[in-house]
């Protein structure tokens, strides 16, 4: 069974999250460590987990302005996206991510009191996994991406 991938692409982390198989549920997994200005982009890493996993596709969060118009990151982002096409040539979607940070503090303010470091790394982490899930509950779950694909 494949899987989505969804990323919440920062200048210095890329939160990552993955689907259960039937394209239900989403799970944060990781955080890859990358740095724009030096040109790493954790290509390799997205590259084993792409295998590990059976990934189906992307699901990026577009980091919107409360005012629904486009900065900088969302540039970044795109440009972003356009090295996994690149890398992979797999569906890849955007979501409005805005908010899914707030959501992902509240989250770890309720769990409990954690380092400010570690906080920073399960933001990341939970904001990808509200992304992709987010993005499962509004496009009808893992054959939304699939459905696009197949017809162009």
């Amino acid at each position: 069974m494949t899987r989505l991938m969804g990323l919440d692409v920062g200048s210095k982390t890329v939160g990552v999250a993955l689907s259960d198989p039937l394209g239900w549920t989403a799970q944060s997994l990781e955080i890859i460590p990358i740095d724009e200005n030096a040109g790493n982009f954790g290509m390799g890493r997205i590259k084993q987990l792409v295998k590990e996993h059976d990934i189906a596709g992307f699901v990026l969060g577009l980091p919107k302005n409360m005012n629904n118009s486009e900065g900088p990151r969302v540039e970044k982002t795109r440009e972003f996206a356009s090295r996994l096409d690149k890398k992979f040539g797999l569906p890849i979607d955007f979501i409005d991510e805005r908010l899914t940070t707030v959501s992902a503090y509240k989250v770890l303010i309720d769990e409990a009191d954690v380092s400010r470091r570690k906080q920073k790394q399960a933001i990341d982490k939970l904001a990808a996994q509200f992304i992709l899930q987010n993005y499962l509950d509004a496009r009808g779950k893992l054959t939304a991406l699939a459905k696009e694909d197949n017809n162009g």
